[in-house]
């Protein structure tokens, strides 16, 4: 398991942006990986676990138990949510208002969301396009969900420099989007191929996955 040399990668990508590497949070990327190959990971500390299925999610988190901070990081199906939400401590992928008007129902109350921002110029990419997202973002805080931030992802590049125009761009949205909602502080974005290029950009959360289990 490479989840030290992932730490240490994010510390020298955080130093290099004058940032504290304490400022970014792993998400561990558990999709396909059973609970005997999440030992290891457990045990070291690292309780922060990723999930882009909802099926998935409701099985591990039951065999797990307690001590796991689950994400669901993957597009989500409306009629997967009653899966989904009793689950996770939140929600990065609310790609659609449609979603959440679904993910605000239920007992309780619904945890928090990141909205989600299609950083490509392929209209077939799940999320908001960058010019609706802020608006996207109100509309859900007014439907009573509470909105943490923003989620993207990056356009598959050879060079993790090319990631870095989009996730400034998300920064930026994430900025003016903190000017009206100062709660929504969070930036998650940043994967196994270019999560340092994230961190120097501002994100908080980065999703990943190989890199720890390489």
């Amino acid at each position: 398991m490479s989840l030290g040399s992932v730490l240490g990668r994010v510390a020298v990508a955080a130093g290099r942006a004058g940032r504290d590497p304490a400022a970014v949070k792993l998400v561990a990327v558990t999709k396909g990986r059973s609970l005997d190959q999440l030992g290891s990971l457990r045990e070291s500390g690292c309780v922060v676990w990723g999930e882009n299925r909802a099926q998935e999610l409701s099985t591990k988190a039951a065999e797990a138990g307690v001590g796991i901070e689950w994400h669901f990081i993957g597009h989500l199906q409306t009629n997967k949510v009653r899966l989904v939400r009793p689950v996770v401590s939140l929600l990065h992928s609310m790609d659609r208002i449609e979603l959440a008007t679904a993910w605000i129902k239920g007992p309780g109350l619904p945890p928090p969301v990141l909205v989600q921002v299609n950083l490509t110029d392929d209209p077939t990419r799940q999320g908001f396009d960058p010019a609706a997202t802020v608006k996207a973002a109100l509309e859900a805080e007014a439907l009573g969900l509470t909105v943490r931030g923003l989620m993207g992802m990056a356009p598959q590049v050879s060079d993790p420099e090319e990631a870095r125009p989009p996730f400034r761009r998300l920064a930026e949205l994430g900025a003016e989007l903190r000017s009206l909602l100062p709660t929504a502080t969070e930036l998650s974005m940043g994967m196994t191929d270019d999560f340092e290029v994230a961190v120097e950009e501002g994100a908080t959360m980065i999703r990943v996955g190989r890199a720890i289990f390489a």
